[in-house]
């Protein structure tokens, strides 16, 4: 007999700025999600720490959708959250900030009684949880990003931005007027800190074990990649003979959407290293 799929639990949760989250909360299989009420919540005994998902820009927490059956079957609770200006959330919010992110991640992590927590990120949400594994260290369990890092600045950045957004070529723009699906200045907005910026001071704070996921014909530079792995650092709680915290993964036949191009393939990589 099949075991029915755990119902999820949805709702909004209102971060310090008045910015309203919607969220999705779902147990795994022998798990229990919290109820809608915010700071008030109970977890059943699910394996592992608890997966917080954050999806990329123009993009929405209903991208994860091919993946949860087989996280859920795995036992993992799973919390995906529009990000702020994205899908149901609050959509032209004041602050776009790299800050604001952080915020609003640690609004869910709290709220949702998460901790600690394995933040899975692709692109700009990677880049979200990247900060906040930076900044709260005691928050988080582990750290998977999706073809994203610490690199930058990239003055072009918002032209390339721009133009995209034009296309409405993203593959979550499918079947969707993506004029409506995002504000064009809130999406810019989002990404005007990269343009000028790098992160590599917040990398070095990672401590939590890491696994970087590169799409094969993504578009994060070798540079870069080498980069992150060489300044990567052991866990504090790592013996002496314990290897580099960052783990390498090149996902073939992906882009940049690794969990839209190849779930299964993104899955298989997420188990080795969630549950080795």
């Amino acid at each position: 007999m099949t075991t029915p799929t755990p119902v999820p639990t949805t709702g909004h949760l209102t971060t310090p700025d008045g910015t309203r989250l919607a969220y999705r909360d779902q147990a795994g299989q022998g798990g229990q999600a919290g109820q809608g009420d915010q700071g008030s919540r109970s977890s059943g005994p699910s394996r592992g720490a608890p997966l917080l998902l954050l999806h990329g820009l123009a993009g929405h927490m209903g991208e994860w959708e091919a993946l949860l059956p087989p996280l859920l079957s795995d036992g993992h609770r799973i919390v995906a959250y529009d990000a702020r200006g994205h899908g149901s959330s609050t959509r032209k919010p004041k602050d776009m900030s790299r800050a604001a992110a952080v915020q609003d991640a640690l609004t869910v992590i709290r709220a949702l009684d998460l901790a600690p927590v394995t933040l899975i990120g692709q692109s700009l949400g990677g880049h979200t949880a990247l900060l906040t594994a930076a900044s709260h260290p005691a928050l988080i369990h582990s750290l998977v990003l999706i073809e994203a890092g610490p690199g930058g600045p990239n003055p072009t950045l918002p032209t390339e931005i721009a133009a995209w957004l034009d296309k409405g070529e993203h593959p979550a723009f499918d079947g969707v007027d993506h004029v409506d699906r995002v504000d064009r200045a809130t999406m810019l907005a989002a990404i005007v800190e990269l343009a000028t910026t790098a992160y590599w001071p917040a990398w070095e704070r990672v401590t939590c074990s890491t696994l970087l996921v590169r799409g094969a014909q993504g578009t994060m530079p070798d540079q870069e990649v080498g980069e992150m792995l060489a300044r990567s650092v052991r866990s504090p709680s790592a013996g002496p003979s314990a290897g580099p915290s960052t783990e390498l993964t090149t996902i073939e036949g992906a882009g940049h959407d690794v969990h839209l191009d190849q779930p299964e393939r993104l899955y298989a990589a997420l188990r080795a290293f969630l549950m080795p």
